[in-house]
Formats: structure tokens, sequence, C-alpha cells
């Protein structure tokens, strides 16, 4: 293993080739987070369908403000705008992110049932791209690249990936991703790295077009036998394609012996690896995601051949998604206050709370940012004029990045984000440096 020092080298070194070969990359917006679906399932108005069955869930089970307010523990005097916009998100653009998966939510099936549903995912991928109807960001989770599973991995990506080009006619969708579960060596990277050097090279697209993320899923990923962290090793080998780090609360937690009882994203010793991974991946151009709440907010009761639901059915039917809810809005909170600003939801009626989390995160915030930041602008407009020395941007493009996530997920709007005195054109720049420059030239 590398030292630490060496890693880094080869990692940030990976990343500015990626920069390089992609002006312009990353993209200009990091998913709130990823949805996960099983392979067979997947069809390329998924998105939409879970957006249907979302605002379903909203409506029933948080008919007004301050219902959503007291089943998630929301302030109330956030509700309205919160519930506003997240059911305009869930009628506009309720997924983010999407990861066709063929691990974990696939199984372990024949042959020839794997090879299908790739070939299928990837005809389905090609039509949501001629239809429009593909979230911003998708992809594929392939099983393991391990001893026993490499080979069907291949064959997996291999399937999914010529089939989407032979039905679009050549063309991915913008951002696509591969998904590489359950790494702990460097070689799991750079055989995906390579597979994908191989396609980019037969289909004529241009190197690095396909992103690859990794799952950090076992202790061995947090820290190696050597005493050493093996992180930035991991995204070296993806020779500048790795674009994210997904936690994987469940696998690590059972590798620690942690009982299923206490498995819980925000356990202690699950803090402890999230924070490892973000010093060691700190300025490598790798995003963060946390993993999953795993307790569904799902009703027990169904209506059966038309017959309505009794009372007390309906009630214990909101009471069950109310906890639910409850619990998943929790752990996007914690995860937010802990700096990761993506996360994993695995069913319907977990977007709702993904997008309530997340708004209330910035609405909270929003007057005191927006006071912060406008104070930065004045001081840098002073000191223009009087010749001192502004050199706080460091902080200022903190309070600049929280706009620009908060904008791009819909929880803060364009008025508001003009009040702190920055223009359309300076909030596009992305860079409080840069704006201090613009104003200084004036």
């Amino acid at each position: 293993m590398p030292e630490p020092s060496t890693s880094l080298s080869q990692a940030a070194n990976a990343y500015s080739s990626w920069a390089r070969m992609h002006p312009g990359d990353p993209p200009t917006r990091q998913p709130v987070h990823t949805v996960y679906g099983g392979a067979d399932l997947f069809r390329a108005d998924t998105a939409r369908r879970l957006g249907d069955l979302a605002l379903r869930s909203l409506e029933t089970y948080a008919p007004d403000p301050g219902t959503l307010a007291s089943a998630i523990g929301l302030d109330p005097g956030l509700a309205e705008t919160v519930r506003a916009r997240v059911k305009a998100k869930l009628e506009t653009e309720p997924v983010e992110d999407f990861r066709i998966d063929f691990e974990d939510g696939f199984g372990n099936r024949p042959d020839d049932e794997e090879d299908a549903a790739a070939r299928q995912a990837g005809r389905e991928v090609a039509r949501g791209i001629a239809d429009g109807t593909l979230p911003p960001f998708i992809g594929i989770r392939v099983k393991p690249f391990s001893a026993e599973l490499a080979a069907r991995a291949a064959r997996t990506l291999d399937l999914f990936l010529s089939s989407l080009l032979e039905a679009s006619g050549g063309r991915l969708p913008e951002w696509l991703f591969v998904t590489d579960p359950k790494v702990v060596v460097p070689e799991q990277v750079a055989v995906l790295a390579d597979l994908l050097d191989g396609v980019e090279s037969r289909s004529g697209l241009a190197p690095g077009t396909i992103r690859l993320e990794i799952m950090v899923e076992t202790p061995a990923s947090i820290l190696g036998p050597d005493g050493n962290c093996p992180l930035p090793a991991l995204v070296a080998a993806g020779r500048g394609r790795c674009a994210a780090a997904h936690f994987g609360v469940y696998d690590y937690t059972a590798s620690l012996g942690i009982t299923a009882f206490h498995q819980d994203l925000d356990h202690p010793a699950c803090d402890f690896a999230r924070h490892v991974m973000q010093v060691a991946l700190s300025g490598l151009g790798v995003w963060l995601s946390d993993g999953a709440t795993n307790v569904m907010p799902a009703p027990p009761h169904r209506v059966a051949d038309g017959a309505p639901l009794t009372a007390e059915q309906a009630a214990r039917n909101r009471d069950a998604v109310h906890r639910g809810w409850a619990l998943h809005f929790r752990h996007v909170r914690h995860s937010l206050r802990h700096g990761y600003y993506q996360g994993w939801d695995l069913h319907p009626a977990q977007l709702p709370t993904r997008y309530a989390a997340v708004y209330a995160f910035y609405l909270e915030a929003l007057d005191a940012a927006t006071d912060r930041l406008s104070r930065f602008v004045d001081r840098a407009a002073r000191a223009t004029l009087t010749g001192d020395v502004f050199d706080d941007a460091a902080t200022g493009q903190a309070l600049l990045n929280f706009f620009l996530r908060g904008l791009a997920c819909g929880a803060i709007t364009d008025a508001e984000a003009a009040a702190t005195g920055l223009t359309r054109d300076e909030i596009a720049t992305r860079s409080f440096p840069a704006i201090l420059r613009s104003r200084r030239n004036r």
C-alpha cells in the first residue's frame, strides 16, 4: 500500500487529468440523493412513476403543512413553505439520481436472467434519452469485482452499455455512472476503469465519458492492515474516473459485529467512517454520499378489491408512515449536519422527507446566511475602494456554496439568493474569489 502522501498525490493527479479531459466538469450540481431500484423493474419512466407515488404519499399522509410538521418534527414556521416546495419538486423533478441495481436489489439469479435484465435496462435508458424522461443523473450498480463475481459484473456492464449504445445510436446520458460495490483493494477499481476504457475506445466515445463511483462498505476500506487509509489509492486507481464515494451503512456496521437492532445510519461507528472519508478525500473532487434508511414508510394495510380501509386500519397506516418519515427525516438531517449532502433512498415514500429535510436545512439558515454573505460582499466592495485586503474568501466561498446547493435542489429561490447582493452572473461563477476579482476591477 502506498504511503498516504503518495496515494493523495496519485488521486490528485488523476483528478487533474480528469479536469483536463473534461473542461467544465465536475457537474454544477451534486444530486441530493441516489434512488436505488432492482434492474429488472427499471423502465424509462421510472422516475416519473416514483414521483407520482411520492406525491400520493404526501397528499394522503400529510395533506396540509401542519400534519407534515407534526409527523416529522419540522419547524411549524417553515412547514407551509417546505411542503409547497416539496410538492413542486415531486411534480417537476422527483428523482435527481437513479441507480439501476444489479447487486443487492437484484440478487444472485441465473446468468440468462441477468443477461436479459442488462439488455433490457440498456434499451430502457436509451428510450428514456429519446423521451426525455430520465433523471439528471443515472447509472448502474454491478456486482463486486471480486474473484467470484468479477466475470459476472463485467458481462453485465458490457451487455448494458452495448445495448444502450445500440438502441440510442451511440448516445449516452449526460451524467452516466457505474457503481463499484464492496471495494477493498485498488485492483477492483482498476479493472472497472480498464473495462470503461475499452468500451469508450470501441464506441468512439471521448475518454472518461463514463464515470465510476466506489462504495465504502467495509472497515478495510477505511483503515488498512498497515494503519494507512486506502481511500486515496482506491480513488487513484480509477485514473480520474472516480466521481463519488458512497458509504454503505449496513454492510459496514455488520462487518464490525454491530447487531441488527443497533445498525443505524447515525451510529457513532458510522460517524467515524464518514469523518475518515471526508478527511482522506478532501480536495480530490470526489462527491461523498451517505447511506440509506432501511425502515420504509410503508403502510401495513392496502386497499383490496376496492374495499375501503376501516378507520383503525387507516390510523395504523398513518402512524406507520409517520414513524418511517420521522426516522428518515432525522437521518437526512444527521447527514447534512456532518457535511454529507447526498444519500440513498430506497422507497418512493422517502422522497417527500428527503426533500423536506434538505429544504428545511437550507431555509432554517437562510436569513443568517443571507446576512453574512451580503456583509462579505459589502466588505469586499469597501476593500476595493479603500485598498484594504479582504482575505476571508474561504468563508465567503463556503457561504456561496450554501446558496449554490440550495438553488440547485430547489430549496432556495432565485429571489432569495438575490437578497445577498450577488447578481445571477456572479453566483453562476461559483467562485467567491472570482467575484472579488471582478468587483475590484470595476
